[in-house]
Order: C-alpha cells, then sequence, then structure tokens
C-alpha cells in the first residue's frame, strides 16, 4: 500500500483546558475523496489547522506528502478555510491572479488559468467587478478558485458548501467529483452527513475530539455491525405494524404508513424476521436488507444528528 497522502498519529490539541482534539489517527490515501464527518465542536477545523500547521499539535505527529508541513509540502496544497477573507477593493480577476502569484504561477499563467476557472464557475461576466459587490455566495465560489487555481495535488476544503444555495452546492460538488477523477486528494470538512454519503469514499467520524469511526465508507457500514431491513406492505394496519414490533431479531421500528425501516439486533436472523411476518398473514410487497447509511452510523456512534447540535466555542 502506498504511503497516506496525510497522516496523523496521536495527534492531540487543547486550548487552555479545552481538549479539541485528543490522540487523533489519521491516514488519507492518495486520490481519495476524505470527508471529516462531525457536529460542530468535534474537531475538524482543528485537525485541518494542525495539518496545515497553522496550529502545532502538543503532542503527535503530522506528516503530509511523507514529511512534516513545512513549505515544500504545503506548496503543494490548496486550501478553502472555513473563515472567508478576500481584499474587497480588488477586482475578481486581479485578487486570483494576485493570489496564484503568491503559489509560484507567474502573472501571464495565471490570468489564464484565471480566466478558465471564471467560466467554470459562471464568474466570468464578473471579472472587472470588485469582490465587495459580490453576493456572499459569488464570493465562496471565488475562494474556492483561489484554493485550487495552482493546480494542488491535495486539496482541502473547510465547511465548502456554507453560504451557497442548493443550486451552486451542486455545481461545487460536480467540480469536486471532477477534481477526483483527475487524481487528486480532496479533503473536507462538514456537519452535514448528505455531503459526506454523496461526495466521499473514505471518512472520519469526530465527536468530542475523538475519531469514533474511520475507514472507507464501506468498512465503516460494515464496522457499524448492524443490519437493517427495509419492509414493504401491501396496506398498513395496527396489527400488521404490531407483528412487526414483535418479531423476533428487532431493536427498532420507524414507519411511514406501510414502508418500515427496521433495525435488527447483533446476530438477529433476516429471514426469521420474514417467516414470522409470513406466519401471522402480514402481505409483505418489500423485504430488502440493507447496509446502515452514514446517517445511521453517526446517531449510533455519536447520538443526535450533527445539524440538531449546538456549537461549542472550539472548532
Amino acid at each position: 500500500m502506498a504511503d497516506p497522502v496525510v497522516e496523523l498519529r496521536g495527534a492531540r490539541k487543547t486550548y487552555g483546558s479545552t481538549v479539541a482534539v485528543e490522540g487523533l489517527d489519521l491516514a488519507i490515501p492518495s486520490s481519495a475523496t476524505f470527508a471529516l464527518l462531525g457536529p460542530n465542536g468535534s474537531g475538524k477545523t482543528t485537525t485541518i489547522r494542525m495539518i496545515l500547521r497553522i496550529q502545532e499539535p502538543d503532542a503527535g505527529q503530522v506528516r503530509i506528502f511523507g514529511r512534516p508541513p513545512g513549505p515544500g509540502s504545503l506548496d503543494r496544497v490548496g486550501y478553502l478555510p472555513e473563515e472567508r477573507g478576500l481584499y474587497p477593493k480588488m477586482t475578481v480577476r486581479d485578487i486570483l491572479v494576485f493570489l496564484a502569484e503568491l503559489k509560484r504561477i507567474p502573472p501571464k499563467e495565471g490570468r489564464g488559468r484565471v480566466e478558465r476557472w471564471l467560466e467554470r464557475v459562471g464568474l466570468a461576466d464578473r471579472a472587472g467587478d470588485t469582490v465587495e459587490s459580490l453576493s456572499k455566495g459569488m464570493q465562496q465560489k471565488l475562494q474556492f478558485i483561489a484554493a485550487v487555481v495552482h493546480d494542488p495535488e491535495l486539496v482541502i476544503l473547510d465547511e465548502p458548501f456554507s453560504g451557497l444555495d442548493p443550486i451552486n452546492q451542486q455545481a461545487l460538488r460536480d467540480i469536486v467529483a471532477d477534481l477526483r477523477r483527475e487524481g487528486r486528494t480532496i479533503l473536507f470538512s462538514t456537519h452535514i452527513i448528505e455531503h459526506a454519503e454523496r461526495l466521499c469514499d473514505h471518512v472520519c467520524i469526530l465527536a468530542r475530539g475523538r475519531a469514533v469511526a474511520h475507514g472507507s465508507v464501506g468498512e465503516v457500514k460494515r464496522e457499524h455491525g448492524e443490519r437493517y431491513v427495509a419492509l414493504g406492505l401491501e396496506t398498513w394496519s395496527a396489527v400488521a405494524e404490531a407483528a412487526v414490533r414483535e418479531a423476533p431479531g428487532v431493536g427498532g421500528v420507524t414507519h411511514d404508513g406501510a414502508a418500515f425501516e427496521i433495525r435488527l439486533v447483533d446476530g438477529a436472523a433476516p429471514q426469521a424476521l420474514l417467516r414470522h411476518l409470513v406466519e401471522r398473514g402480514v402481505d409483505v410487497r418489500r423485504f430488502e436488507v440493507m447496509e446502515p447509511t452514514l446517517h445511521q452510523v453517526f446517531l449510533e456512534r455519536v447520538g443526535r444528528p450533527p445539524v440538531e447540535m449546538e456549537a461549542p466555542t472550539v472548532a
């Protein structure tokens, strides 16, 4: 197996008496789309800042491209921070060419790259406008271009979908998918499970500064250890629902009319559930054993969905 593009071993970071990240082990393989998933305050941004050497870990090791973060390795990284910040009086074109120069791209080459990216994200007609004249969503697109205009091998996006409407969220997801097909390694943080489910092939779920699940999406789901059954009945009735809830091995039931989602306890046999329903005369239209979703894994490992959690002071 090739060395990981990003590796953390026992990384720890505190702010006073608050532990933001505790003993984090993380390995991000090459060409992966990797999500740091967790509620606000789980340690996502702190982890990213340690990777980029914006903040030094109090303990443990951080390596990028096989070595500690430094000018040589960080030049190969593109970074979209959670806190947005652009010079408001500069024009769109000028700020992007300037930021490309900071990544060692000559101005003439930078202008060509900037024009292509502005066209790609639908901002070509605003190239001569000042940054402050743009909407929040447009400025978000601008900062995304700044993160990728130098063709980085590793792209780090901290809450990249914040401030974007659904149409622009989809446009950004499409670009991230394109970057992945080009062989880039992409690390993004999010507290929205849907984004991780749609985009990533690897995930680390963080809770209170610790990794509670880590690996490929398939591995994380398999390690969850529970199976789910999607059950569809011809019609709902109180008798049929009672038969479902009383079946052997059923650990939890949710339903919307005649559509049921059933969580099986460890060791339960789906066949026993189906046999129980048939013996009780329940008219089954659909019976499908399913692996858990990331949402279900998150609920098991963390508790509540991240969008419902309050945000502590430490990111």
